[in-house]
């Protein structure tokens, strides 16, 4: 576990919250990789509403000492990717969330899944 794990979950976890996103999950990597110990998936109703999850993200993650976490997908906002260190988020609109279905993949209704809202 790195130093930010006990952290910035749930400071994510709350901003995720406060930005209203939907159908938020948090699956638990350790054991399956080495790219992050959590993966915290969640959605927004549009492209604008991903685009401010994925802003109240960054602030978090800011207020948490991860001061340049790497972001892909910010422009489009159908799917934005934040790689909080030992933490990786997921914000998706509906329709790409499902297209992709990272949750099936990486969770796979394992005990270790959490649907947090």
């Amino acid at each position: 576990m790195g130093p930010l794990a006990g952290s910035i979950a749930p400071n994510i976890l709350s901003s995720l919250e406060d930005a209203k996103a939907e159908d938020v999950i948090s699956i638990d990597l350790r054991g399956k990789t080495t790219i992050a110990d959590d993966m915290i998936i969640a959605s927004g109703r549009s492209t604008v509403h991903v685009g401010a999850i994925a802003d109240k993200v960054l602030k978090a993650c800011k207020e948490a000492g991860l001061v340049a976490p790497r972001v892909e997908g910010l422009p489009q906002c159908d799917w934005v990717l934040i790689d909080a260190g030992d933490v990786i988020v997921h914000v998706f609109r509906p329709e790409v969330r499902q297209f992709y279905n990272l949750e099936k993949m990486w969770g796979g209704a394992r005990p270790t899944e959490l649907r947090v809202v």
